[in-house]
């Protein structure tokens, strides 16, 4: 965000709802945050995910619609 910030020429909050718009919105209000994917991966390094296999997991906030 603080890249994007100062090369569009606005502030963090700016850059953040500019990032936002451009992918149409996020349903849940943000973006996924590192501890939430790092849940992900533990789970499924973990014994309770050993008969999942060949799954691809989204973590987009419902960003791209999914059926």
């Amino acid at each position: 965000m603080n890249e994007l910030a100062q090369s569009t020429g606005t502030d963090y909050e700016g850059a953040r709802r500019a990032l936002m718009a451009s992918l149409g919105g996020i349903p849940i209000g943000r973006p996924a945050r590192p501890d939430e994917v790092a849940d992900l991966v533990a789970f499924l390094v973990s014994p309770r995910a050993g008969s999942i296999t060949g799954t691809e997991y989204v973590i987009d906030g419902g960003t791209v619609p999914t059926v």
